[in-house]
């Protein structure tokens, strides 16, 4: 780090993965406000391209990120960019050499790779673009294998792969910093998992879920609706201990038939501590309750660093919850009978989110964060039909393409305040923090194939009609 010491005018060069585009943004914000760094995107920012250039940061900020990150690939010190790779040159010309030469000094080893997006270049092609580069100041010697810098120049094509440019859009060049955790794709992959279920969450988007809430060494982490845990294992990896309940005690204790197509009843050792042993973070584990997310169960004053979750839909798993529509006499205080097992009955979705923001809003600590999956008709989707609470801000709203007719929202908020007896009545006074209930039909909107050009065409019947 002593060679940054005094380099001024720095700005890096991020390097993107071009999935989960919605997601990108809200994670990087989320990473750079651990740091306590806002995100000051330079000229030239457009969200869904696979560059962006960073300003206000130092090279620890840029590590930072990319230590937990799965949406970037890699980090760079900019040094130039352009148009073209005549502008390029312009630009590397004016960066000030100060800023180069603890890289480009007599004793050190280095190299340089060529980089394209949305188009491949022949090995003679990148050699000529390396040959190019012949107007800086490198004293170094080149080493393929096993360099002490590392530079790249990258060339962006676009991201139309039927309309490729013959030349890059824009071309730049930089001092490679460090990669993404990509790998944790691979790794944390639930094909290999020891325990799964139907609805166990891919590791990509537990990941993204657990950088969107901030998740850090040492917090709480809470799932109420926790099924085989795999939003816990992504927060078990950045240090925090994990929690969570679950209303079927079958995939709680890991019993019953297993969701392997080679396999028909799940393992002796098949549970969520079971799978944080396999990653090595079996020390993190606090817990798993048999519990109904709608009925309260935890003693006032305790508060998590974060709830994050996945509540079911109706689709693999269904909402329930225990209760019954059937008059239930109570028992006389004398009875001591076999305690009853309640039966269950319709968790509507507007109840489920409408709890849950309650909940969170009552046992998480100030500035945490509520990080849940919200399933929605595409054709009838507006912001408005996000739940909201008094006592929790939006901070993210990103959507998943399920089908031509059905998405579902990451959506991400913060507690900025403690529940007050007011907020009751602004809970019934105000429009906006009433429970959706068109979220109720989620199901049978998704199981009825209806698509916009269906919608059109009754909203045109509608209209014809004078209705």
């Amino acid at each position: 780090m002593a060679a940054t010491t005094g380099r001024s005018c720095l700005q890096y060069l991020i390097h993107l993965a071009q999935d989960n585009l919605d997601f990108r943004l809200p994670e990087i914000k989320s990473l750079l406000a651990l740091r306590g760094k806002p995100f000051r995107p330079c000229e030239n920012y457009k969200e869904k391209t696979p560059f962006w250039v960073l300003g206000e940061l130092c090279e620890e900020d840029v590590h930072g990120i990319m230590t937990r990150s799965v949406c970037a690939k890699s980090a760079f010190e900019l040094w130039g960019h352009g148009k073209t790779h005549c502008e390029l040159k312009t630009s590397l010309l004016k960066y000030p050499k100060e800023n180069m030469s603890p890289y480009t000094q007599k004793d050190s080893t280095y190299r340089i790779n060529v980089y394209t997006f949305n188009k491949t270049l022949e090995f003679k092609d990148r050699i000529e673009r390396i040959d190019a580069l012949d107007y800086l100041s490198f004293d170094g010697t080149v080493n393929l294998k096993t360099p002490q810098h590392t530079f790249s120049l990258l060339e962006d094509y676009g991201t139309d792969p039927n309309n490729i440019p013959d030349q890059p859009l824009y071309v730049y060049f930089g001092r490679w910093i460090a990669d993404g955790q990509r790998e944790l794709i691979r790794s944390y992959s639930v094909k290999n998992r020891h325990f799964i279920g139907n609805t166990s969450m891919e590791a990509c988007l537990s990941f993204i879920m657990a950088n969107h809430a901030g998740v850090k060494k040492n917090d709480l982490v809470f799932d109420p609706f926790v099924g085989t845990g795999s939003l816990l294992i992504a927060c078990s990896h950045f240090g925090a201990y994990v929690c969570g309940t679950d209303i079927d005690y079958n995939t709680i204790h890991g019993k019953g038939r297993s969701s392997r197509t080679k396999q028909k009843w799940r393992g002796p050792d098949e549970n969520i501590r079971a799978n944080l042993r396999q990653y090595g973070k079996e020390m993190t584990y606090v817990d798993v309750l048999v519990s109904d997310a709608s009925k309260r169960v935890w003693r006032t004053g305790l508060h998590f660093d974060a709830i994050i979750t996945d509540p079911p839909y109706g689709i693999r798993e269904s909402t329930r919850r225990t209760g019954s529509h059937k008059d239930v006499t109570k028992p006389p205080e004398d009875y001591f009978g076999e305690s009853h097992v309640p039966v269950s009955m319709a968790y509507h979705l507007s109840d489920i989110f409408a709890d849950l923001l309650t909940f969170a809003a009552h046992h998480l600590v100030a500035g945490g964060r509520l990080v849940y999956w919200l399933p929605v008709h595409s054709p009838e989707y507006c912001d408005e039909m996000v739940p909201l609470h008094p006592c929790l801000k939006m901070i993210s709203n990103s959507e998943q393409t399920l089908s031509s007719h059905t998405s579902r929202r990451l959506i991400t908020m913060e507690k900025f305040k403690e529940p007050e007896e007011s907020d009751a009545l602004v809970d019934t006074s105000e429009p906006c923090y009433s429970p959706y209930q068109g979220h109720n039909a989620f199901r049978e909107k998704y199981f009825s194939g209806v698509n916009k050009r269906g919608l059109k065409e009754e909203e045109d019947k509608t209209h014809i009609n004078g209705v």
